[in-house]
């Protein structure tokens, strides 16, 4: 497939065959400098939005917030716990001692209030922590008519729709009173449910003891109901050490079958952009990376207004639009998190006494992260276009670009069994092992199976039967006939492609070519390297002198000469892609010379074996 360049346009007349390569050459040199120039400036700008304090820092929080046991039991923490009455205990011992131990304050002064002593400690709670509930209604679930009359209550899954407003319990405080979500916060993707905002909301106090009043209060009156579905915690930490917040959400699920499923989330951002003097230079690569980007986009308008449908019939033009659109997403992305971060922070920071919801910060700052490391990916990808006049480069791409019908067709074949074999695992296994619990989890099972990585155990211990048969049968045709399939696939069409490139079938020319002969140039006019004259001329002497004293005469040399000539003729008319565009059969003189030099090789082999 041709692709759309200003530097190639085909069909040129051969008196400027040479100075067009020319050209192009150079012109791939300074596209591939400048692109790496680019690289550079997006790999700064990448690692200075994330370093590895982040991960200590969610270490810390999570060894302290869901490792702790609850007293009086070592082996239930957070992760563990699965009744309301653990949950309590959670609530009334690891987290008050968490939050209490580790970062509360008063007035800018720090204290441990464990010991009531006065010392510095590394983060600082941010505002009050909240707990958050969301119910649903009674009755919202459908019941077979013959169990209706044993049936008062039905509690369905959670719905926006289902979700219980009115208030409940006690109905003096906000804890038992509906607080209207708010439409600028996200909603909350759980393993059972999606949860949107509001519920049922209470702060905590920054006085310990009041605090833990408030749970056995709400413990006592049970706060915690049949129609309860999910609870949040969210408080936020910030660390001045290393200039990072650490949002933080614990969650504990209740599905409709009973039970408690809990999730975390621990968000170590950096909202304070631009402090240190690396923060500026940070600023700097974004200030670059803008002007990059206007400058990429120039030049794609360009090739698209002068190449027009053209244009879009090369694959790496498609990746130069995805790269920049990408880009533009991130631009869009930092822009508006900068400019919520200046909207919001100093209100947040300034509320002491109340929640401060920095979660919708952080949840915009991750999308950004993950927008900024998609575009850095497809960065690296686009440097295969230049590398790719390498010739082992060229070969692997011509060689996927070759196998892709076949491949197609393996693949829809491989999924038709893949998929196959995974709703049987659901089916038969789903109830009972966790790795088959859904088709999306029986599917990334199968995965693993294949990379060696499975619980033969639980399948077995789930079907004495159809688990073994299941498993060898899963093996036998993914793993021993499948993908022996799809690599015979590859590895034919590479040594086709392999053949192809011996006879004349490469790259005009080789990157490293490239660069080494403009470094030779360079040196030669700098006068550090002397200029090397019928080098070519003098390698085909040497080559024949010692075809000499080897042994050879000098009809086989000429020969091999002749034969040598008659195939550069050849490659440079049928194979080089200066000339690509210009059609042209072989004639039957160039045929007839060929084949005459190729049988007084093949004669004159014959006759040396023979004596």
């Amino acid at each position: 497939m041709a692709e759309a360049s200003r530097w190639h346009r085909g069909g040129a007349p051969k008196p400027k065959l040479h100075y067009r390569k020319e050209v192009e050459i150079r012109t791939t040199l300074q596209e591939l400098s400048l692109y790496f120039i680019f690289l550079i400036n997006l790999c700064i700008l990448t690692f200075g939005m994330v370093n590895p304090h982040m991960y200590y820092l969610n270490k810390v929080m999570s060894s302290l917030f869901l490792d702790t046991s609850v007293p009086g039991d070592e082996r239930t923490n957070f992760k563990s716990i699965r009744s309301i009455t653990d949950f309590w205990k959670f609530m009334e011992g690891p987290l008050l001692e968490g939050l209490y131990w580790d970062a509360w304050y008063t007035n800018k002064t720090l204290y441990n209030l464990k010991n009531s002593s006065r010392i510095y400690y590394e983060n600082i709670l941010l505002g009050v922590p909240r707990v958050r509930q969301l119910k649903v209604r009674n009755n919202t679930c459908k019941v077979y008519s013959s169990f209706q009359s044993l049936m008062s209550e039905c509690y369905d899954k959670y719905t926006s729709s289902n979700e219980d407003t009115s208030d409940f319990g006690l109905k003096q405080e906000t804890e038992w009173k509906y607080s209207t979500p708010n439409s600028s916060s996200p909603w909350h993707w759980g393993f059972v449910g999606v949860y949107r905002n509001g519920g049922f909301i209470f702060t905590l106090s920054k006085s310990k003891s009041d605090t833990k009043n408030k749970f056995i209060n709400l413990r006592l009156n049970s706060w915690i109901t049949r129609g309860t579905r999910v609870i949040f915690i969210d408080f936020s930490l910030y660390n001045a050490n290393v200039n990072l917040f650490c949002i933080i959400r614990l969650v504990a699920e209740f599905p409709a079958t009973g039970g408690m499923i809990t999730s975390w989330q621990f968000y170590s951002v950096k909202l304070l952009r631009y402090v240190s003097h690396y923060d500026y230079i940070i600023a700097s690569c974004e200030i670059t990376f803008c002007i990059f980007l206007i400058v990429f986009t120039t030049q794609e308008a360009q090739k698209i207004r002068e190449f027009k449908s053209a244009y879009f019939k090369s694959v790496w033009n498609w990746l130069e639009l995805l790269l920049l659109v990408l880009c533009f997403v991130a631009v869009s992305f930092n822009i508006y998190c900068n400019i919520q971060i200046f909207l919001l922070l100093e209100d947040l920071l300034k509320n002491t006494e109340k929640y401060s919801d920095f979660y919708f910060l952080a949840y915009w700052y991750i999308y950004y992260n993950n927008i900024i490391a998609i575009t850095i990916f497809f960065a690296w990808i686009k440097i295969f276009k230049f590398i790719s006049f390498n010739k082992t480069m060229s070969q692997l791409s011509t060689t996927l670009s070759r196998c892709l019908k076949d491949i197609v067709g393996f693949a829809i074949m491989f999924f038709i069994i893949f998929f196959a074999y995974a709703q049987l695992g659901f089916l038969v296994f789903g109830s009972q092992v966790d790795d088959f619990s859904t088709f999306q989890n029986a599917i990334f099972a199968q995965f693993r199976i294949v990379l060696g990585d499975f619980n033969f155990a639980g399948i077995q211990q789930a079907n004495r039967i159809l688990g073994p048969i299941y498993f060898i049968t899963f093996i036998f045709f993914v793993f021993f006939v499948l993908l022996n399939m799809f690599l015979a696939i590859i590895n034919d069409t590479y040594s086709e492609v392999k053949a192809d490139y011996s006879i004349g079938r490469r790259p005009d020319f080789e990157l490293g070519e490239m660069i080494k002969k403009s470094y030779n140039n360079a040196l030669e006019k700098l006068r550090l390297k002397k200029p090397q004259k019928d080098g070519d001329d003098k390698g085909k002497g040497d080559l024949a002198e010692q075809a000499r004293r080897e042994g050879f005469d000098e009809n086989e040399i000429q020969s091999a000469e002749q034969m040598k000539k008659w195939k550069e003729r050849l490659e440079k008319k049928y194979y080089s892609s200066e000339i690509q565009d210009d059609y042209q059969l072989v004639t039957q003189q160039e045929f007839r010379d060929g084949t005459t030099t190729k049988y007084k090789v093949i004669l004159s082999e014959c006759l040396t074996k023979t004596q």
